[in-house]
């Protein structure tokens, strides 16, 4: 089990990069705009700068949604390799098997 602290430090930075992402991309786009004039592009840039840190999507990491696990997290299902082999071992994940041989 992940550290709780960690777990809801992510569940944070998920607000953040909700709450500001219509305001980012924007920004973004000001920024990138090579059409309008360089201060312009510039003040877009220093507002972005003032945003939140844990407001940009980079910051953000995949963890295990059963036990918080960031490591080996498999994106289709949500969950660690951990987390999976143990619903599969229980039979609670239709059609997958433990292999052994």
């Amino acid at each position: 089990m992940a550290k709780k602290s960690m777990v809801e430090r992510e569940k944070k930075r998920q607000v953040l990069v909700a709450k500001y992402a219509t305001k980012r991309a924007a920004l973004k786009a000001i920024a990138a705009d090579e059409s309008r004039p360089m201060e312009e592009r510039f003040k877009a840039n220093l507002k972005l700068a003032q945003l939140p840190r844990n407001s940009s999507a980079t910051r953000l990491h995949n963890r295990c949604e059963l036990s918080g696990r960031p490591k080996a997290y498999y994106r289709k299902l949500k969950l660690s390799r951990i987390a999976l082999r143990d619903l599969a071992s229980f039979g609670q994940i239709p059609g997958m098997v433990k292999s052994s041989w």
